[in-house]
């Protein structure tokens, strides 16, 4: 190995600079994304280090880590130096940290406001590719019964059967119910059809003395609360 090659190699690097070790040392926070992706890999490829290879995965989606979350297997083996078993290992870690975030808003279920549901459901379908459609049933101190999925469409909508959505909030004997789907589009207009079924489904649980508390729109980044929009 050239002498060149070897100064590539996370062994060859002062102590400081090596991710595990400034881990051990230094406690977690103080490393990079870059640096933390590089321990998942655990080397480079035989022109450039686990960091400089972890720095132009990341430099791929913008240093987004949201955006990383979304690469295949298939797409991060597209990176030389990485095979399917480095793909996987950060497939897995992306996974971890989205189930934990789940797990973090599912622990505050009492709903407080609009951005309460957000938190509960954008790591469920802010960035999924298709539409889908989920019912929050509610019990008189506001705190969530019981999350629901109706329906899973397209890109561009989804059905929701009004007597599905009642029945199961009677057999919870939830007493509010509040809708959520997502727009993979990231547009975060209501549209027509989000209105009328509003309207539907409202208008359905007040003959039940079930009361819909709001309608939120989710994508990646933001929402939209038809409470707050005034359009219930």
């Amino acid at each position: 190995m050239s002498k060149d090659k070897e100064n590539l190699s996370i062994k060859k690097w002062a102590e400081d600079d090596r991710p595990r070790e400034k881990l051990l040392q230094k406690g977690k926070l103080s490393l990079s994304d870059s640096e933390l992706i590089a321990i998942l890999l655990g080397s480079g490829s035989k022109n450039e280090s686990a960091v400089e290879l972890s720095k132009k995965i990341l430099s791929s989606v913008q240093n987004n880590l949201n955006q990383l979350g979304k690469l295949s297997v298939q797409q991060l083996c597209k990176f030389k130096g990485i095979g399917p078993a480095k793909a996987v290992s950060i497939v897995a870690a992306m996974e971890l940290g989205r189930r934990r975030r789940l797990e973090e808003a599912l622990e505050q279920k009492k709903i407080s406001s609009s951005n309460s549901v957000f938190e509960i459901m954008q790591p469920l379908i802010g960035e999924l590719p298709h539409e889908e459609f989920w019912i929050l049933y509610l019990n008189n101190s506001n705190k969530v019964i019981e999350q629901f999925q109706i329906s899973k469409g397209g890109i561009t909508g989804t059905l929701v059967d009004v007597r599905i959505t009642l029945r199961k909030a009677l057999e919870l004997g939830a007493v509010s119910i509040i809708l959520v789907h997502n727009h993979p589009s990231g547009n975060l207009k209501a549209s027509e059809a989000d209105k009328q079924l509003t309207k539907k489904l409202k208008t359905a649980s007040e003959s039940l003395d079930i009361k819909v508390l709001d309608h939120i729109i989710v994508t990646e980044k933001s929402y939209l609360s038809f409470a707050d929009e005034g359009l219930l």
